[in-house]
């Protein structure tokens, strides 16, 4: 469902780019097809909204902070600004201990795709991925009206009526963050916490993929962040799962010269991919990681490099789309999913060879032979029997 306001600005939009055409990677508005400060992007954010009435803003499935909290900054801005109705929601699951922290200790107001239909709104958001990224949940037959992401920008996010996409930024949190400093509004500690948790995550504490934006917005946050919350949101219970997770990496993880491959099996999590290729990367030696494993019939893998020649979201991609997967990054981090249902046993293992044997090719570590970082799994030793 879409207004007519709607509707006037996408037959108003560039045609799709030609097979083979180059796009340039740098942040964008389209409405109208030009740069601007933030303020400038703000303002024709807020015109092209105050043209309807309900907004959803969808997330990438099993979002991680920057998503999460670019998402919730959207909408909030979205209904203080334009009078719009927003919700915030995600497809997937939310896994990881720190991000389920987030939304509980921050009391975030976002809510499974599962419970949204989407016809009841006349305008859809997407933060921190776009429409060809395939890490979504939004229907074939709908198309965004705003795209927010820091993500080289993708041919199709040049047919959304609004879209600021691209460019060396290292987290939508900060480009949402630029969008809140030039309203002059007084942003809710919730808020600002989750931004700031969001950048400090997809930057690693500014240590990766950081550039002045980053830390200028890093900065503003500081002072408004619950420091209590963070600490809570960094540091949460960890369940049973999560360390026999940790106790599988570590059995059968295979060393290939300076990079390391983790095979997790199923997960009880399809985000902990990311979450143990980037602990593994701090292992002595290595300049890459790879983590994979099953979830619901789909074959999940997780990128890390210290490389920072590399891109890593380019090399997922060739390695995974041309097997029908979804994939997606940048610089030194990236992930995707690879549809694996119906292969089981033998089918899937050649499957999942394939794809590691192009990975270690990219990485420049074929051939190398491979070593396990704690030799052979342990032998279960029985429970003495009580006397």
């Amino acid at each position: 469902m879409r207004s007519p306001a709607a509707k006037t600005v996408r037959l108003d939009a560039p045609p799709p780019p030609r097979a083979g055409a180059t796009v340039r990677a740098h942040r964008m508005s389209l409405h109208p097809r030009s740069g601007g400060s933030p303020a400038d992007k703000l303002d024709k954010l807020v015109a092209f909204a105050r043209g309807h009435r309900r907004a959803l803003v969808l997330t990438h499935d099993n979002p991680d902070p920057d998503s999460l909290a670019s998402g919730v900054a959207l909408a909030w801005l979205l209904g203080e600004l334009a009078g719009v109705e927003a919700k915030v929601a995600y497809g997937g699951i939310v896994g990881r201990a720190e991000n389920r922290a987030l939304i509980h200790e921050l009391k975030l107001p976002v809510v499974p795709v599962s419970r949204v239909v989407f016809d009841d709104y006349d305008m859809i958001c997407m933060v921190d991925t776009q429409p060809e990224q395939g890490n979504h949940s939004l229907p074939r037959r709908h198309f965004p009206d705003v795209v927010i992401d820091h993500h080289p920008i993708r041919p199709d996010s040049n047919l959304a009526p609004i879209a600021d996409v691209g460019g060396p930024i290292g987290a939508t949190s900060t480009v949402v963050v630029e969008y809140l400093r030039a309203s002059k509004l007084e942003v809710p500690p919730s808020i600002a916490t989750a931004l700031f948790y969001g950048i400090k995550a997809d930057t690693r504490d500014l240590g990766r993929h950081t550039t002045p934006q980053d830390v200028e917005a890093y900065l503003w946050l500081f002072p408004r962040a619950d420091k209590d919350a963070m600490g809570r949101i960094e540091h949460p219970p960890l369940s049973l799962e999560y360390f026999a997770l940790s106790r599988t990496a570590i059995e059968l993880a295979e060393i290939h010269g300076h990079a390391v491959v983790l095979p997790l099996g199923e997960l009880y999590a399809p985000d902990m991919v990311a979450e143990v290729a980037e602990r593994f990367l701090y292992l002595e030696g290595m300049r890459w990681s790879l983590a994979f494993g099953t979830f619901e019939g789909d074959l999940y893998f997780s990128v890390r490099t210290t490389d920072r020649r590399a891109n890593a979201g380019k090399l997922i991609r060739d390695v995974i789309e041309p097997r029908g997967g979804s994939a997606g990054g940048h610089g030194t981090m990236a992930g995707a999913r690879l549809p694996a249902t119906g292969l089981k046993g033998a089918a899937l293992r050649k499957l999942v060879a394939a794809v590691v044997h192009d990975f270690l090719h990219a990485f420049g570590e074929r051939g190398r032979g491979a070593r396990r970082i704690a030799g052979s799994p342990p032998k279960r030793t029985p429970r003495p029997v009580a006397e």
